[in-house]
C-alpha cells in the first residue's frame, strides 16, 4: 500500500528528513519510507519505484514529500503519525530556540564583530550572497556547490582586490584562527599552516599532524576547482601569501587533487620565493626531487610527517613497518578461497579515494574508478566492472537526492551489503572520515554491514579481508578510538593512514597474484 503526501512550502534540511525516513522505515509493517524535498531528482526516484500522484509531479523543490509503502492501513497510519510527530517536534524546537537571522544584513547586525561569512545556500543563489558578503568586507567560506565557474572567477578576483579570503565554492573544510569550519577535525593549535584545494586532503593531513604531536596554525580551503586552468589558483596563491606573513606559521603545506600543470608550476614558483619551508602534495603527481625550500611528498601521510619534522616536532606515532604489513597480508591471504581475486574500494572522501587509486596504480594494480586519472580506467561508477574497482561515493551520481556519505553513511553501508553474494572479492578497502559536521557515529552502521558480509563469506568457505583507515583525532566528536574499536571488533584491519591502508592492500593483492588458483 503506497501513499504520497505533499505539503506545500514546508522546507526542512536533508539530514533531518533523512532521519525521519530511517526512523519511520524501521516501524512494524513499513516496507519503505521517504521524507524529502520535491526536487526533480527525488520526484524521478520516487516515480521509478512506483509512487505516482499528480500532486507529486506538480510539486516544487521547497515542498515536502512523504512517500510511504506499508503492508496495511494501520501500519500506514502509524507511519504517517510518526512523521507528523517528528515534524511537530522540530517546529517546536525552532520556536523555543533563539531567533536566527534570515538575511546576511540581519546576521551582521546580530553579530557586529564578525569578519567571516560561512555560506551554504542553493547554488543558484550562492554567488549573489557571497558577493554581498565581500562587499560588506567579510571573508567568505562558500560551502555551496553548483556555482558557475564564471561566478567563482569573478568572486575570487573581487576578494583578492579587497584583500579577503574567498574559500570556495564547494569548500568543505577550513580552520581559521582555531575555529573549525565545515568538515574540519578537532586538532591542536600549532605552527603548521595548510592551503588546500581538497577538503578531505586537508582533513587527513591536519588529523595526522595532530596525531603525530604537532598542530595547525591555519587551514585555508580554496574549493576544488581553484587549481583548474580557468581559475588559475587565485585563492591558493592568496592563501600562500597569507601564511607567508603569518607569524604563527613556520611551515606551509600545500595540497590539491590533481591540478592543471600550468597552475601547479605557478604555485611552485610562488612557493620557491618564500623564506619558510614548504611541503607540497599534489595527488597523482609523480615523485619530484626537492626544489629549494620545497619538499614534494608522495602521499598525504608523508606530507604530514614531513611538515612535523620541518616544524621540529618529534613524531609520537609510528606507522606499521614493511615487515608488519607483509605479515598481516600473508595472514589475510591464507584465509581466502581460490575464487577470490578482486579489490573493491568504497570511499566517502573524494581526495582519499583519488590518493588510494593513485597509490594502487603506482603499485602496479589496474583499478577502475570514477576518480581515475587514467582515462582508460575512468568509469561513471554505476556500471558493472570486471576487475578491481574503487568508488568515490560522494560523487554526484550517488548523491542525487541523498546526503553525502560523510553526513549519512548508510549510502556506503548499502554498497557494502550489496557485496554479500560476490564470491570474487578478496579485499574491501574503506575510509572513515570524522570531524565536525560528519555523522555522529559512522562506524556503527559500517561495522554491522561488514560483520554481515564477512559472515556470509566465511559460511561458504571464503574470507573477506577488510582494510580501513580513519581520518580523525581523539578529540573529534565521534571519538577516533571509539570508531576504531567498532571496526576492529568485527574483524576490519584499521591502518594509521590512507597511505598505509593502500600499501597493505597492495601486499594482499600481490599474494593473490602470485599464489592465486592454489
Amino acid at each position: 500500500m503506497k501513499q504520497v503526501t505533499i505539503e506545500k512550502e514546508r522546507y526542512y534540511d536533508s539530514v533531518f528528513l533523512m532521519l525521519i525516513s530511517k526512523e519511520v522505515e524501521a516501524l512494524p509493517g513499513v516496507n519503505s519510507a521517504t521524507a524529502a524535498l520535491a526536487t526533480p531528482s527525488n520526484i524521478e526516484n520516487l516515480t521509478r519505484i512506483g509512487f505516482t500522484s499528480p500532486d507529486l509531479l506538480a510539486a516544487g523543490p521547497n515542498d515536502l514529500v512523504v512517500a510511504i509503502d506499508a503492508e496495511s492501513k494501520e501500519a500506514l497510519a502509524a507511519a504517517q503519525a510518526r512523521v507528523e510527530e517528528m515534524l511537530t517536534e522540530k517546529k517546536e524546537q525552532a520556536a523555543t530556540s533563539s531567533a536566527r537571522p534570515s538575511t546576511l544584513s540581519s546576521a551582521i547586525d546580530s553579530l557586529p564583530g564578525a569578519n567571516l561569512a560561512l555560506i551554504s545556500v542553493p547554488g543558484q543563489y550562492a554567488a549573489r550572497v557571497a558577493r554581498l558578503a565581500l562587499r560588506k568586507d567579510l571573508h567568505v567560506m562558500l560551502f555551496s556547490d553548483n556555482v558557475a565557474i564564471e561566478d567563482e572567477i569573478s568572486l575570487k578576483k573581487d576578494a583578492v582586490g579587497r584583500n579577503l579570503l574567498m574559500m570556495g565554492p564547494d569548500c568543505g573544510t577550513a580552520i581559521i584562527n582555531g575555529a573549525p569550519l565545515g568538515f574540519a577535525n578537532a586538532v591542536r593549535r600549532g605552527s603548521i599552516g595548510i592551503v588546500g584545494a581538497s577538503g578531505t586532503g586537508i582533513q587527513e593531513i591536519s588529523s595526522l599532524i595532530d596525531r603525530y604531536g604537532a598542530g595547525i596554525s591555519q587551514a585555508i580551503g580554496t574549493g576544488g576547482r581553484d587549481l583548474h586552468e580557468e581559475v588559475g589558483g587565485m585563492m591558493m596563491l592568496f592563501g600562500i601569501d597569507a601564511l607567508a606573513t603569518d607569524p604563527d606559521t613556520s611551515v606551509i603545506v600545500v595540497v590539491s587533487k590533481a591540478p592543471a600543470q600550468s597552475v601547479a608550476e605557478k604555485v611552485i614558483d610562488a612557493l620557491q620565493k618564500l623564506d619558510k619551508p614548504v611541503v607540497v602534495q599534489f595527488i597523482g603527481e609523480a615523485s619530484r626531487p626537492p626544489r629549494g625550500n620545497i619538499t614534494f611528498a608522495p602521499s598525504l601521510a608523508a606530507a604530514a610527517r614531513s611538515a612535523c619534522e620541518k616544524a621540529g616536532v618529534k613524531i609520537e606515532a609510528e606507522d606499521e613497518s614493511d615487515a608488519q604489513i607483509e605479515r598481516i597480508a600473508a595472514s589475510e591471504y591464507e584465509k581466502m578461497s581460490p575464487q577470490q581475486h578482486r579489490l573493491v574500494g568504497l570511499f566517502g572522501g573524494g581526495t582519499l579515494a583519488q590518493e588510494a587509486w593513485h597509490l594502487l596504480s603506482v603499485g602496479g594494480e589496474r583499478v577502475y574508478s570514477n576518480v581515475a586519472l587514467n582515462k582508460a580506467l575512468k568509469i561513471a561508477g554505476d556500471e558493472h566492472v570486471d576487475g578491481h574497482v574503487l568508488l568515490d561515493l560522494g560523487d554526484d551520481i550517488f548523491t542525487q537526492g541523498r546526503p553525502h556519505p560523510m553526513i549519512e553513511p548508510s549510502l556506503r553501508d548499502e554498497h557494502v551489503l550489496a557485496l554479500v553474494d560476490d564470491r570474487s572479492i578478496a579485499v574491501l578497502l574503506l575510509d572513515l572520515v570524522l570531524g565536525y559536521g560528519a555523522h555522529p557515529d559512522p562506524a556503527a552502521g559500517l561495522a554491522a554491514a561488514i560483520a554481515k558480509v564477512k559472515k556470509a563469506f566465511e559460511e561458504r568457505g571464503g574470507y573477506l579481508s577488510v582494510v580501513a583507515s580513519i581520518t580523525g583525532t581523539i578529540a573529534d566528536p565521534q571519538g577516533y578510538s571509539r570508531q576504531r574499536s567498532q571496526l576492529e571488533g568485527v574483524g576490519a584491519i584499521v591502518m594509521e593512514s590512507n597511505d598505509v591502508a593502500a600499501r597493505l592492500v597492495l601486499k594482499i593483492l600481490s599474494h593473490v597474484a602470485m599464489e592465486g588458483g592454489r
